[in-house]
């Protein structure tokens, strides 16, 4: 049998563990700073949002549309006390004092009342040197949906002005582990992706890992150690509703969805206690073998077409990544040829590369592997970097790490040339993983 010590390590590597520290016991709220912005990030000016109603205005749509700008890295919003004006409109907008504040585009915008707890939010954009305007929109909101449009307001601008497709709007799902042994609390938590609007998807004294969301964003797969073994659930965010799909004796983990959201690949260990890759039907629960090698095969993640599995497996001597064909698993290739350690795959959304945890230096750091040249880029500098997840832009990385005896999670560009770290002030966080666009 497959010593035990083996599995964990490979385990923790792939980030199927939790560290366990101490902390106090309270709300894990995120606090993000930015560690490395891109060098010439675009000078931009987000000026406050006018309101036109009586009393207080009821949110500071600006305040966080310039922070989500500011976060991507790639752009340098203008301190508002720096303004020497406010326009609400484009007509109202002196370019000529705004060049001189050396900002390339401006945001302006207005806040309209609509009767009862409906609001108007309207925003414009403009090339500060021309003149031109960019973009424009109106879009409806409610007292409680005020940051949700906030942040689709920073998606319309980032989008007008890289081409790449805003994330703000987006999810991400992490473990929160506080207290201290033997009384340590697990919560499976999901947020805004700046760690805002926490939701407390399970929470448990036993072990909570390897969160997964379904392609549409509606659900959350995960292993729970509730009843002192370890069981897949996949379950409902907005009812709450969940199943235990795999409780199989052993090990029950890494569950990935695949593209149709039809089917969960996973990782059991076996009467034999090899440890390989299955997929699971969720309709008729029928379970299909997918690798045959005694060495441990574990974290798959499915194709864009959901044709084939990227997976790590130890069956070379050390973990490397492989893939292969659903429709006929028994011929494996290898993907990973650099360096001597590359485990838990996740791939870009545009399919081309493959995040890992790669083995640099006697330090654990992300890399990316592009597929079609086998090439490494390695994105991180720290000790402990692990559990890679793509935003759905393909645009930055999340990941965990270390930061002075803590687990904290961290972003860094696809390029590696902006990194934030995100840092709960309560307890240990771990195991994050971006979730996808909002439907439309």
């Amino acid at each position: 049998m497959m010593n035990q010590v083996h599995i964990c390590r490979l385990w923790r590597t792939a980030a199927a563990a939790v560290l366990l520290l101490t902390a106090s016991l309270a709300q894990a709220q995120l606090v993000i700073e930015i560690t490395r912005g891109q060098e010439n990030a675009v000078p931009i000016a987000v000026v406050p949002f006018g309101w036109e109603g009586t009393g207080a205005p009821p949110f500071d749509v600006a305040q966080i549309v310039a922070a989500d700008l500011q976060r991507s890295g790639r752009f340098a919003p203008l301190d508002r006390k720096d303004m020497i004006d406010r326009p609400t409109s484009g007509e109202q907008i002196r370019f000529q004092d705004w060049r001189y504040l050396k900002s390339d585009f401006i945001a302006v915008g207005k806040v309209l009342p609509e009767g009862g707890d409906r609001f108007g939010v309207q925003f414009e954009l403009h090339n500060v040197l021309t003149g031109q305007r960019l973009a424009g929109q109106k879009l409806s909101a409610s007292n409680s949906s005020m940051r949700a449009v906030s942040h689709r307001i920073a998606d319309l601008i980032f989008e007008q002005l890289t081409g790449i497709r805003g994330a703000f709007s987006t999810r991400i799902a992490f473990i929160n582990v506080e207290g201290a042994p033997p009384q340590q609390r697990y919560k499976l938590i999901v947020s805004d992706y700046d760690g805002e609007n926490q939701q407390v998807i399970a929470n448990s004294m036993e072990p909570l890992m390897s969160p997964a969301w379904s392609p549409d964003g509606q659900s959350l797969a995960y292993v729970s150690f509730e009843t002192r073994a370890a069981a897949i659930y996949v379950q409902t965010l907005r009812t709450g509703e969940r199943r235990r799909v795999s409780a199989r004796a052993g090990i029950n983990g890494a569950p990935s969805w695949s593209p149709d959201g039809s089917t969960l690949a996973i990782t059991l260990s076996r009467k034999d206690g090899d440890i390989d890759i299955y997929t699971l039907n969720l309709g008729t629960q029928v379970l299909t073998r997918m690798t045959f090698d005694p060495g441990i095969d574990t974290e798959p993640t499915w194709s864009l077409d959901g044709r084939k599995l990227y997976f790590n497996s130890d069956r070379a001597g050390s973990p490397q990544i492989y893939q292969i064909d659903v429709a006929e698993p028994k011929t494996p290739a290898r993907v990973s040829f650099e360096g001597s350690y590359n485990a838990r795959p996740r791939l870009s959304p545009d399919g081309k590369q493959l995040a890992v945890v790669y083995l640099d230096k006697g330090a654990y750091k992300i890399a990316a592997i592009d597929l079609a040249s086998k090439a490494v880029q390695v994105l991180t500098n720290g000790r402990q970097d692990e559990s890679p997840s793509f935003a759905p832009n393909g645009a930055t990385l999340i990941y965990a790490t270390q930061d002075r005896g803590r687990g904290v999670l961290a972003t860094v560009s696809t390029d590696g040339r902006v990194t934030q770290r995100l840092a709960a002030n309560v307890g240990d966080v771990r195991e994050p993983v971006w979730g996808p666009f909002p439907a439309k």
